[in-house]
């Protein structure tokens, strides 16, 4: 397994496989894996040439310094777990100056409006501080095919604008959830939760899966309230919001049409902030 740091010995590699027309498929991860990461990488082994993966947890995507200290960092026990998928991905997992040299600021992007929504209302600056690195990213593995899992819904969108509005020539790849025995959808935080919190965590898909079969027979307004009204019922969580929204454009709404609608949350337990969404069509 090949492991770099640096942009430059990297970049030289992926030329060499590019000049033979191989394709490049790109994960890109802040690390602490688990397996959704890893069924990440299945799917770009599957369908490229190569394979490449970035650990690099990113400073300017973070509006809350302690959540960036404690962010876990554990690469050697990453490298170990991606072995298990392929013994021939190529880990990129550079240092901060690597990245940003000695100006660690995001760039300003417009994303047509969906930065605006959820994520964006309650994480000022975490699109810009996304957009920043995976265009960075992007530039440097230069790859045919870039894998997001779906439980960062929004920011598969935001990814897909940016290419779309950067003319890039990336073919961006949605894969779907992977959830624990209890639903809880599979997350790097997830580490930080303690065995009791990840049972009470199973809350969270559960709700959802009762707004989907709500969504069916009543307004969006009813199955909202209801949603809040579970986790009035549960103290031990803070629901920060609960949208249901286009899937398109992250417009949330209160009418129905006929357009594809998707439910989003976000809640606090034990101070660790985790998200979810769900298709509701």
């Amino acid at each position: 397994m090949l492991i770099f740091n640096n942009k430059t010995d990297i970049k030289a590699l992926l030329a060499k496989h590019k000049e033979t027309n191989s394709t490049i498929g790109f994960v890109p991860t802040m690390g602490a894996l688990h397996k959704g990461h890893l069924s990440l990488l299945e799917e770009s082994v599957k369908n490229n040439d190569y394979t490449v993966i970035s650990i690099f947890v990113n400073p300017t995507q973070f509006n809350n310094a302690e959540d960036l200290e404690k962010y876990p960092r554990t690469l050697e026990a990453d490298v170990d777990k991606i072995k298990t998928v392929n013994d021939n991905i190529i880990v990129f997992a550079p240092t901060v100056k690597e990245m940003y040299d000695n100006e660690v600021t995001s760039a300003h992007f417009s994303f047509d409006g969906l930065e605006n929504q959820m994520e964006g209302q309650h994480r000022p600056g975490h699109f810009d501080g996304v957009g920043t690195i995976v265009k960075k990213l992007f530039e440097i593995v230069e790859p045919d095919n870039a894998y997001f899992g779906e439980k960062d819904f929004q920011q598969l969108q935001i990814v897909k604008k940016m290419v779309e509005k950067n003319s890039m020539p990336v073919n961006v790849v949605g894969c779907p959830i992977l959830r624990e025995t209890s639903g809880l959808a599979m997350s790097s935080r997830n580490e930080r939760l303690s065995d009791d919190d990840k049972n009470k965590a199973a809350l969270i898909y559960k709700t959802l899966t009762e707004a989907r079969q709500l969504f069916e027979k009543h307004t969006v307004d009813y199955v909202t309230e209801y949603v809040k009204s579970i986790f009035k019922a549960h103290p031990e969580f803070d629901l920060e919001y609960f949208e249901i929204a286009d899937e398109a454009t992250l417009i949330p709404t209160n009418i129905k049409e006929n357009k594809k609608y998707r439910a989003f949350i976000a809640v606090f337990l034990s101070n660790i902030r985790l998200i979810d969404n769900i298709s509701l069509n």
